[in-house]
């Protein structure tokens, strides 16, 4: 028990007890702007007043700056912009309607990750978020200090226990609520996305719920910020961890539920219970969602990448195109000697299957320059991936000048395996603003690539069927230098997500020699990642955020 947490005394907006209906807003924000997100908020709660008739509507986490605002937060307007916004919001608010919602919040020179409930135009409370996560992806203490009071707030007959986030993580600000007379737990969130976290979260609630025996309301943000991206899924369990209400994964809006009052306290009516989607499906929507919001939010006009008739530029083209529409989606195969016909020709025929706009470069004459002016510089030396990374970095100028010219934002088109063990061209195919693949696993490109012909052809079946290749030298394949992708990944995901040492991966079966070859790629290739382009987050440790190794450093894998 925390003993020194103290509980905060609200009067009690009293009014005639009757059943509640409450609003689960699953909401989009845009980092940042804090002007643009209170009208957002003002305008979804008129929205909740008039299809659902609300009692409560509920937003998410830092809603009102967006999630995560990072060292946004250190700057002096913040404190400003925010008190502009809530003014607005308690002047433009229906009076007779409580709305929870959350922003930082400066008390006595600290920042405190804050949830506020406004009603009949007045800020009536404030609670501060206890647990702070700092792992992985979040870094919440280099920011806020941790909150110490309990909130329970009595609204319409219903003692409304407010938490944020990690809290229900932890068992102590849940338990706490209870003591403190909570009927109802309310918590805002901004939990981000990773492969196997919707199921997670599902578990999560129904543990929580049934330890402190109270119905509990899950309200998560939608949508792409830089590495992360949300998938929503919003839910209402019951005292017994029973799933009663939840909100579509991938889709902004709003979900009513309904509360009644019995004998044995507030009861959580029976609502509409999106199915959980297939794992390829929603990993998808995870791409496709992250795409799309960085392109929107920073305003490009649309993407270029270059199609090359493989596997992973094939996928991030379907992706390109549902995130964005065929009209916004250019593709260019830039061939050279060692480009196959069925490359040329596949490439095409996906271009066309599409709809997309797409030109043919050859860049042989462009190669042959560059050679010919570093003739004398190479002068004594045997060609090697010297000359090869030649091709694609003469294919990475191109893509940058389209770029330049258009308006449009160069999507790369690596994929987590080949990141992890450096498989690719500085300054040649890692030249981009974003790669949609970038934490995608190479068996997952293919299941996921099979997936979406499932739906609809998308992408030609060749392109899946045949081996992969670089095609930067004759008769090339992945597998020339790389294990086989299904070892490579097993070895990958134990060494990246699992914190594995390359011994404890031999003793699970794999052997020495290419754990040693793996293991020893992903150490030295750090100093790429670090200059690779932003992809979204979709395992439970990508590149970026949540894996920060040094770049310079002595440590011999091993132990």
């Amino acid at each position: 028990m925390r003993d020194n947490r103290d509980i905060q005394e609200f009067r009690e907006i009293s009014t005639p007890m009757q059943d509640l209906t409450l609003v689960m807003a699953q909401l989009d924000p845009l980092v940042g702007d804090i002007p643009g997100n209170a009208d957002l908020a003002i305008e979804t709660v008129r929205e909740a007043r008039i299809e659902h008739g609300a009692d409560i509507v509920v937003l998410p986490e830092l809603f009102l700056t967006g999630y995560p605002p990072e060292d946004l937060l250190l700057r002096p307007s913040m404190e400003t912009r925010l008190r502009d916004a809530r003014a607005k919001m308690a002047e433009k608010i229906d009076r007779d309607v409580l709305v929870v919602v959350g922003y930082p919040g400066r008390r006595e020179g600290k920042t405190y990750n804050l949830a506020g409930l406004l009603y009949n135009g007045e800020w009536q409370a404030e609670y501060a978020k206890q647990a702070l996560p700092n792992y992985l992806v979040f870094d919440e203490q280099r920011y806020f200090e941790p909150g110490r009071e309990t909130l329970v707030f009595t609204y319409k007959g219903a003692r409304l226990g407010i938490l944020i986030c990690e809290d229900i993580w932890e068992e102590e600000p849940a338990r706490a609520a209870r003591e403190a007379g909570a009927d109802i737990l309310i918590t805002l969130n901004a939990s981000p996305y990773h492969q196997d976290k919707p199921s997670e979260r599902l578990r999560l609630l129904a543990e929580r719920a049934e330890q402190v025996r109270r119905p509990l309301v899950y309200v998560n943000q939608i949508g792409g910020q830089d590495e992360l991206v949300f998938d929503g899924g919003s839910a209402v369990v019951n005292a017994k961890g029973r799933l009663k209400v939840q909100a579509p994964y991938w889709q902004v809006g709003l979900m009513p539920i309904q509360f009644v009052k019995t004998k044995s306290g507030w009861e959580p009516r029976e609502g509409e219970v999106e199915p959980e989607l297939a794992p390829e499906e929603s990993l998808y929507c995870a791409l496709v969602t992250g795409l799309r919001d960085y392109v929107n939010k920073s305003g490009f006009k649309g993407v270029v990448l270059g199609l090359s008739g493989g596997i992973d530029s094939a996928l991030s083209l379907a992706i390109a195109v549902d995130a964005l529409g065929a009209q916004r989606v250019q593709a260019v195969m830039m061939p050279y000697h060692y480009t196959s016909e069925i490359s040329k020709e596949d490439a095409a025929a996906q271009a066309k299957m599409l709809g997309v706009h797409y030109e043919v470069l050859p860049i042989a004459s462009i190669v042959e320059a560059f050679s010919e002016t570093l003739a004398e510089s190479f002068a004594g030396t045997v060609p090697d991936t010297t000359e090869e990374n030649l091709q694609s970095r003469v294919r990475g100028t191109l893509l940058m000048a389209i770029s330049n010219k258009k308006g449009l934002m160069v999507l790369t088109t690596g994929n987590k395996s080949e990141m992890a063990v450096g498989y690719a061209t500085l300054y040649g195919d890692m030249v981009g603003g974003y790669n949609a693949l970038k934490d995608v696993y190479k068996t997952w490109v293919y299941r996921l690539a099979k997936w979406r012909n499932v739906q609809e052809p998308a992408i030609p079946e060749r392109v899946i069927e045949r081996p992969p290749s670089a095609e930067l030298a004759e008769g090339q394949q992945d597998s020339d230098s790389l294990p086989g992708y299904d070892t490579l990944d097993a070895i990958l995901s134990r060494y990246i997500e699992g914190d594995m040492s390359a011994e404890a991966i031999i003793d699970a079966g794999f052997k020495r020699e290419d754990v040693y070859q793996v293991v020893k790629l992903v150490d030295r290739c750090e100093y790429k990642r670090r200059q690779a382009p932003v992809g979204v987050r979709v395992t439970p440790r990508g590149f970026g955020r949540d894996r920060r190794y040094p770049i310079v450093n002595g440590w011999q894998p091993g132990e």
